[in-house]
């Protein structure tokens, strides 16, 4: 099992609220809700955002028509489903989903009359992760890349840094480590394969190499971050819990605080103890979300700042075109970070 060291700091509703609000305005890019969603000639596959979206075509192929229920200039989390994509729910074949994530998102599925549900949460074990999360899992996963099941129960309901809660309270962001995203996309080939099993064949062979491609993106992070100054490093947004025990990482997340807000004097306090303490170098911020606070607390630290993606969308400002490329640029960013030779 791995070692979870959690340091939560203890904020305001306002303040929680206020980040929700203003410290996700991550996007993404997929078919808008004005394609055909349903009853074309193909597998009419919804996607509830991108990391689901991506998924279910590079698994369908040429086999599937894929909408994203999240268009670009959306926030994931505060999605409000219309009617019309509630039809056009009622009218697609399968619905990929995150279960936790979107709450209305959830809702909506559930209600419908769709015939493949598929929540991707299920496909791969959540986790608890806190304001600052990490671990050794590195130490623990064996050549592979394959990992012991695990979980860190806590009381049902807990609401993690967004407001927003997984499946009995769990961290949902699961694409952000790929071994647990290549685990999902077999599933998600699985269940294509017997939803539409005149083409379970292709089905089952794209699942497998994209599943190839992530546990080589994996075995690319865990050699470019093996050599390294410090594990820890710092964002804005509480996204990286899975990243960072996956290769033995801390992220130390300033959750909480308006991203438009000037930071305490204490939690800059804090921060430049913990930049001390443990080596940190740079403050992460989100491509699409105001960087005033984290080159304040940067700069009275005497920190960097550059971006780390959770990668909810893909937008003309993301450092690539698809999660494979965003996620090298993260590692590269972390690498610098991380003083990784």
């Amino acid at each position: 099992m791995s070692v979870m060291n959690v340091r939560r700091h203890h904020i305001s509703a306002a303040a929680l609220a206020a980040a929700t609000a203003l410290g996700l305005g991550t996007l993404t890019a997929c078919s808008s809700d004005s394609a055909a969603a349903g009853n074309t000639d193909k597998f009419d596959v919804v996607a509830s955002f991108y990391p689901m979206a991506f998924l279910a075509e590079q698994i369908g192929g040429e086999h599937v028509n894929v909408t994203s229920l999240t268009q670009p200039g959306q926030e994931p989390h505060d999605l409000e489903i219309s009617a019309k994509q509630t039809a056009q729910l009622q009218e697609s074949d399968a619905a990929l989903y995150l279960k936790g994530l979107q709450p209305t998102v959830d809702e909506a599925v559930g209600q419908s009359e769709v015939k493949t549900k598929i929540d991707a949460s299920t496909l791969t074990s959540l986790e608890e992760h806190g304001a600052e999360s990490g671990g050794h899992e590195e130490e623990h996963a064996d050549e592979h890349g394959a990992e012991e099941e695990h979980g860190h129960e806590e009381e049902p309901g807990h609401e993690d840094e967004h407001g927003h809660e997984g499946e009995g309270g769990k961290d949902p962001h699961i694409w952000l480590d790929p071994v647990k995203y290549a685990e999902v996309a077999e599933g998600v080939g699985k269940a294509f394969a017997k939803a539409d099993p005149d083409h379970a064949a292709d089905y089952e062979k794209n699942a497998e190499a994209l599943a190839g491609k992530l546990n080589d993106l994996n075995t690319e992070f865990r050699t470019g971050l093996k050599d390294r100054k410090t594990d820890v490093f710092i964002t804005t947004h509480a996204a990286f819990g899975y990243l960072a025990e996956r290769y033995g990482l801390t992220e130390e997340a300033i959750s909480g605080l308006d991203p438009e807000s000037e930071p305490s004097g204490a939690r800059v306090k804090e921060l430049q103890r913990t930049a001390k303490a443990d080596g940190a170098t740079t403050v992460f911020y989100e491509t699409l979300v105001s960087d005033k606070t984290a080159k304040t607390l940067a700069g009275d630290a005497g920190l960097r700042t550059d971006v780390l993606d959770p990668i909810e969308g893909i937008t003309d400002s993301s450092r690539g075109d698809d999660y494979f490329q965003v996620m090298e640029a993260n590692l590269k960013a972390l690498r610098t970070a991380l003083g990784a030779k």
